[in-house]
């Protein structure tokens, strides 16, 4: 695993003092270890009916699965409602409401903002370079030592793009809080996770997500990555029994059939490439952006047009034209060969009215 380098780092120091003293509610489920076959511990309805019983409070067997697969010691994994929950977990446990901020590279994914008006904390907007790249220095340049997170999304939602494997290296090493690595779309990316550098940089924290590659958005599962000691605070104050029995049963269900997951993904990334290539043809595509994600930025010269006409065909992508520096851009996620097929025809159709 290696050790942690960034020896500057103290974690002590960003932890919310409220969260250092809190002592963490303690569910049945967790006050015992071994096997049992009468629980009476819980004041659970006795009769089996399937999820009568409360589920693993930390989803040992599924971390166990995850671990296999990705090649992470469980004690450094939190699973969460969706990696939402991690988040706003993040927020709780490192940012004192009305007194720090937190960074994000702009045009990023929505929810680093949401959960940090929910939890009163500052955001600072740093705009990403002309090539969708995070600037290191303006990030340095606007931190201070109230700054406690930065969020960076990797490949980025919504400009589809990686960041560049230096840039992040820069900021995990200068930045003086936890750096935060959305991994949701990593499948796709011919970039590796950057899952290994967790032993070398103490402040990393990971997210990724089962809903996209693996295909379980239904059952809400996210996954944080870090130190130990992060994991640690993060499950002082998780919610007892925030994953549900079902989606741990789901994922470990899929969670088998590794074959199937690594068809569909190259599948959508097959896709993704005859549909960047058909995009580039039509008349009103302005721009195909690169993609190492399920998705494609287009701009277009009627963001808002092509939306509406596309939506009389009962096709729905996304018009994200009002975001700064994205203006006229649609996104759309890939679908399946014959979904896309249906694109195309509809999208030719639009071309011939222009």
């Amino acid at each position: 695993m290696g050790t942690d380098t960034k020896s500057s780092f103290d974690l002590n120091k960003l932890v919310r003092e409220n969260v250092k003293k809190l002592v963490p509610y303690s569910s049945a489920r967790d006050e015992f270890t071994g096997k049992g076959s009468v629980f009476l511990d819980a004041n659970e309805n006795p009769f089996e009916n399937g999820v009568n019983r409360y589920p693993d409070p930390l989803q040992r067997i599924v971390k166990n699965r995850l671990s296999e697969l990705k090649r992470i010691d469980p004690q450094r994994m939190i699973l969460g409602n969706g990696s939402d929950e991690v988040i706003d977990l993040l927020f709780r446990a490192f940012c004192e409401p009305n007194k720090d901020n937190v960074i994000i590279c702009t045009p990023t994914y929505g929810m680093y903002e949401v959960a940090a008006g929910v939890n009163a904390v500052e955001i600072k907007e740093v705009s990403l370079d002309q090539d969708f790249q995070p600037n290191v220095d303006a990030v340095l340049a606007v931190a201070d030592e109230q700054s406690k997170m930065l969020f960076l999304c990797s490949p980025n939602n919504p400009t589809a793009n990686v960041m560049e494997a230096d840039k992040v290296i820069g900021l995990l090493e200068q930045f003086p809080g936890i750096v935060i690595v959305d991994e949701a779309y990593v499948d796709f990316a011919p970039e590796k996770s950057f899952a290994d550098k967790l032993a070398t940089y103490p402040n990393l924290v990971i997210l990724q997500t089962l809903s996209k590659a693996w295909g379980m958005a239904g059952i809400r599962l996210g996954i944080g990555m870090a130190s130990p000691e992060v994991v640690g605070y993060l499950n002082r104050i998780k919610p007892p029994y925030n994953v549900n029995g079902l989606s741990q049963d789901k994922a470990l269900d899929l969670l088998k059939n590794e074959d199937s997951y690594k068809d569909q993904v190259d599948c959508i990334i097959k896709e993704r490439e005859k549909l960047s290539v058909f995009l580039d043809g039509l008349t009103f595509v302005k721009e195909v952006f690169p993609s190492d994600a399920n998705f494609l930025l287009v701009r277009v010269d009627d963001a808002r047009g092509l939306y509406n006409f596309l939506l009389k065909e009962e096709i729905i992508i996304r018009d994200r034209s009002k975001i700064e520096s994205l203006e006229g851009c649609v996104r759309i996620s890939m679908g399946t060969s014959k979904e896309n097929e249906i694109l195309k025809g509809a999208l030719s159709k639009f071309d011939l009215k222009k």
